[in-house]
């Protein structure tokens, strides 16, 4: 399937982070957890990395799925992270490192369309190797 003109270009907000060969310059991406305190941690851990700008938690909803040939039925909180094209890599090596599931949801989806005031937060606060300490005043000492 091809991508929509203008998909994954930045057009329409002066910015094109992410465009490498069929990439999306934003993406969601959506993983669970079955727990609240592991979702808020799987989310601040990504937000700390800079491999999402932001991540929205939802919960608990009901997961149906087959696993190992029985079919389960469980309470999982929802994470949804906000990154660029060019973090997705690094999000998903952070999900997969930190996430405690033998095969952890991951799956992200192109943002197509955005505020373009938006997108450009998600791609400053995603940009690799930026903290917050680089942020503060040098010499300051806040007295």
């Amino acid at each position: 399937m091809e991508m929509a003109a203008g998909a994954g270009t930045g057009a329409g907000t002066g910015t094109g982070a992410g465009t490498a060969a069929g990439t999306a310059a934003w993406l969601t991406v959506l993983t669970t957890t079955d727990a609240p305190e592991k979702a808020e941690a799987l989310a601040r851990g990504a937000v700390e990395a800079r491999a999402a700008a932001c991540a929205q938690i939802t919960g608990p909803v009901t997961t149906v799925y087959r696993w190992k040939g029985a079919v389960e039925t469980a309470s999982e909180w929802q994470v949804l992270f906000k990154t660029t094209g060019a973090r997705y890599d690094a999000l998903e090596a952070y999900l997969l490192a930190a996430h405690d599931y033998d095969t952890p949801e991951i799956i992200a989806t192109p943002v197509v369309r955005g505020s373009a005031d938006y997108l450009r937060w998600v791609e400053e606060e995603t940009v690799e190797g930026e903290s917050v300490e680089e942020e503060t005043v040098e010499g300051g000492t806040g007295e």
